[in-house]
C-alpha cells in the first residue's frame, strides 16, 4: 500500500517512518507537517492510505479529510482522545493515541492491508458473496440500488427484493467498486447508476429519498 503522513511535529512524523519502515506492505511515499502541502501531493497522487494528525494549525485533520474528493484509508494519529467518535464517522481504519507502540501501529496497518484487499478484489469482480443466515448469497453489483446500514448489520436493497448481512458499513464499503458506489451517510451508500436525483441533503435513488450527511456533500461530485 502506497502512503504519506501528514503531522505538524517532525518528530511525530519520525515515529510514523520508523514504524512504517518495518512493515513490509506500507511504502510510505511522502511526509508533511504542511497540510496544504500534502493536499497538493494527493491531487498530482493518489495514495491507498493516510497516516493524518487532527490538531494542526490552519486546519485540523478532520477538515483536511472532508475536503479530499477521493478518500484513501485513513489512520488518525494524534494525542487527543475527543475526536474519536467523529473519526470513526469519517470511517477512519483506526485512532492512534500517541505515544504508540509499533504492535499498536502493526495492527492499525494490518486493518488497514485487510480493507485494501477487500476493495481490490471487489474491482475485478461484478458480483460479491454475502452470508446472510446460515447461506451465502450472490448479489450482482448492477442488481443494487443502495444499502443501509442498521446496527451490526447492513440491508442491502436490490431491484427485487432486500439481503441482510452481518458486517459493517465500512467492510461494506471496502468490497464495492468505488466507481459504481457513493458513500452519502455514515449509515447510506448509493449505486450512482440507481440515482433518480440530486439535492444537497437528499437523493432520490430508485425511488428512495436518502439523506446526505454533512460529511459526505463532497461526494455528490461523484454522480454525473
Amino acid at each position: 500500500m502506497t502512503a504519506i503522513a501528514i503531522d505538524d511535529e517532525p518528530i511525530a512524523l519520525d515515529v510514523v517512518r520508523a514504524h512504517a519502515a518495518k512493515v513490509p506492505f506500507v511504502d510510505l511515499k511522502a511526509e508533511f507537517t504542511d497540510a496544504f502541502k500534502a493536499m497538493e501531493y494527493l491531487q498530482r497522487q493518489p495514495i491507498d492510505l493516510l497516516f493524518l494528525d487532527i490538531k494542526m494549525p490552519d486546519i485540523s485533520g478532520i477538515d483536511l479529510l472532508t475536503c479530499l474528493n477521493k478518500k484513501p484509508l485513513v489512520i488518525f494519529t494524534t494525542a487527543y482522545t475527543e475526536h474519536a467518535v467523529t473519526s470513526f464517522e469519517l470511517d477512519a481504519v483506526d485512532y492512534l493515541l500517541k505515544p504508540f507502540a509499533l504492535t499498536r501501529f502493526m495492527k492499525a496497518c494490518n486493518k488497514a492491508y485487510e480493507l485494501y484487499n477487500f476493495r481490490n478484489t471487489a474491482e475485478v469482480k461484478d458480483y460479491v458473496f454475502l452470508k446472510t443466515g446460515y447461506e451465502q448469497v450472490r448479489v450482482s453489483f448492477d442488481e443494487i440500488c443502495h444499502l443501509e446500514a442498521t446496527g451490526n448489520y447492513v440491508n442491502f436493497i436490490l431491484k427485487d427484493n432486500t439481503v441482510i448481512t452481518r458486517m459493517t458499513i465500512t467492510e461494506v464499503e471496502a468490497l464495492l467498486p468505488a466507481d459504481k458506489f457513493v458513500r452519502i451517510h455514515r449509515s447510506f451508500i448509493a449505486a450512482i447508476n440507481k440515482v433518480d436525483k440530486v439535492e444537497r441533503h437528499q437523493l432520490t435513488v430508485n425511488g428512495f429519498v436518502l439523506p446526505v450527511g454533512g460529511a459526505y456533500v463532497q461526494n455528490l461530485g461523484m454522480i454525473k
